[in-house]
């Protein structure tokens, strides 16, 4: 079975929501992919390990895969993939409780979104999402109060209820 058979079969795996399954399709295709040069092939398939370990609760392991692949995407993958990347990353270093790794990861991942005039909104809303927790838990309300305002219009404007009342309910709270 070749690596991207294995991709395939992680990838239907975890929309059945067998997830151990997945997770053991996409780390043996990701080893298989380590004997050949690294490249986009490899990263993908370590983010997609890094979000099976996530979803598992195994955020140690999900770092280091996504470490692994944020290294990878920025010589190999596009913008896009690279910013959604290191987004991700961003947010187990947020979720473990250390902002001051997560804050650089949301930075440069807003900087590729914002530098693409592709970008799907809703990753852009997502990123400045993320930012704009970190914002507001560290006591800067001002940029906090700027970032929940454009994540509510791009979500208004994509449809997502949930983001806009989560936006509108976070700058009511920096309003009052």
């Amino acid at each position: 079975m070749t690596s991207q058979d294995l991709l395939n079969r992680a990838t239907q795996a975890k929309r059945e929501g067998r997830l151990t399954d997945a997770r053991r399709d996409a780390s043996i295709a990701a080893g298989l992919l380590r004997g050949e040069p690294p490249g986009a092939d490899l990263a993908n398939a370590l983010r997609l390990v890094g979000e099976l370990e996530r979803k598992l609760h195994q955020d140690s392991a999900a770092r280091a895969h996504y470490e692994e692949a944020v290294d990878l995407c920025r010589f190999h993958a596009d913008p896009l993939t690279q910013a959604h990347t290191i987004r991700h990353l961003g947010d187990l270093y947020y979720d473990a409780g250390n902002a001051e790794l997560a804050e650089p990861c949301y930075r440069e991942a807003l900087d590729l979104y914002r530098g693409q005039v592709n970008a799907p909104p809703l990753e852009l809303a997502n990123a400045i999402r993320s930012m704009a927790i970190l914002k507001s838990n560290s006591g800067e309300m001002e940029q906090a109060k700027v970032l929940w305002q454009e994540a509510r219009d791009l979500y208004a404007l994509v449809n997502v209820p949930e983001g806009v009342q989560e936006s509108s309910s976070h700058l009511a709270r920096l309003a009052g």
